[in-house]
């Protein structure tokens, strides 16, 4: 069910599913809509306790006046744990970007996280990827020119973006109901987004850098999920870029991942096959094992 919690003097919007059992908190990529998690939150939802949230400025959630970085997002969501009651350890899943400040929280707070899921995740080591020759596909698509269309949209009304941006939806978009595409439509289509957007793209390698240096996670269990470089691969040549830049960057990319499984003592790698950076989407079934996986193992310890 949906919610319009006031958090810090700003209305953030909630999506809580499940009443019973372990919870667990999505923190979602950036520029993401916590919408596109629906096949996953409906499965755990049916035995754990499910929260979503859009950070502030993000979907319907108000926009906020302070600085958007990941130190922000961590008071926000201590917080909203607080008004929504939640004093046991929680399942933490964090996507992207959401990622990073999903670490960010296990490291400040780590008796709040039972376990700690990362989901194709933005390392603290994101300046490596700036370094790579990638011409062509860096061509128009740096983040310069990325903040310059940000900041285009930002400076529109709703109704204006409305008519600007025509939001194709992609085919796993396309198989979740009817009202979750029609959420997803309007989500791309409010200039807050872009403004929230901005914040968090101006301070993420100043993020990174922080959250590198609060150290590792000690024994909490930790699941870095990756993409399929393979299939991120073959999907770029369709799109028309050279294999061997695609391939650099799924490389260099990979190598975070894996270097992610160092930030605790008590991880694992899961690779998730055929799936983009859109494992949410493109293979839901990965995610729900994981974290079932990790329900089990708590459950055995207590009996």
């Amino acid at each position: 069910m949906k919610h319009f919690l006031k958090v810090f003097e700003t209305e953030l919007e909630v999506n809580l599913k499940g009443e019973h059992g372990t919870p667990i908190v999505i923190m979602t990529g950036m520029g993401c809509s916590f919408e596109e998690w629906h096949e996953v939150t409906e499965k755990l939802s049916a035995m754990n306790r499910v929260i979503l949230y859009h950070r502030p400025g993000i979907g319907r959630s108000e926009q906020s006046q302070g600085e958007r970085n990941t130190e922000a997002t961590v008071r926000d969501l201590k917080e909203l744990l607080h008004i929504l009651r939640i004093d046991e350890p929680v399942i933490l899943l964090g996507h992207s970007y959401g990622g990073l400040c999903a670490q960010h929280f296990a490291k400040r707070y780590p008796s709040d996280v039972a376990a700690l899921v990362l989901v194709d995740s933005t390392s603290h080591d994101l300046e490596r990827l700036d370094t790579l020759d990638l011409p062509i596909m860096n061509e128009g698509a740096s983040d310069e020119e990325w903040l310059k269309q940000c900041e285009a949209y930002a400076e529109q009304t709703e109704s204006a973006l409305t008519r600007r941006i025509q939001t194709v939806l992609t085919p796993n978009q396309l198989k979740l109901p009817s009202d979750v595409q029609a959420e997803l439509i309007q989500f791309f289509q409010r200039p807050n987004l872009y403004k929230t957007m901005i914040d968090e793209v101006k301070n993420w390698h100043a993020d990174a850098r922080f959250i590198k240096q609060l150290g590792n996670l000690g024994v909490m269990p930790l699941y870095v999920i990756g993409r399929d470089a393979d299939h991120e691969v073959e999907q770029g040549m369709l799109n028309g870029f050279p294999e061997s830049e695609l391939r650099l960057l799924e490389a260099t990319w990979h190598q975070l991942i894996r270097e992610q499984t160092m930030l605790s003592t008590t991880s694992k790698l899961v690779i998730a096959e055929q799936a983009s950076h859109a494992i949410h989407l493109d293979r839901p079934d990965v995610i729900i094992a994981v974290v079932e996986e990790h329900i089990d193992q708590m459950t055995q310890a207590i009996q």
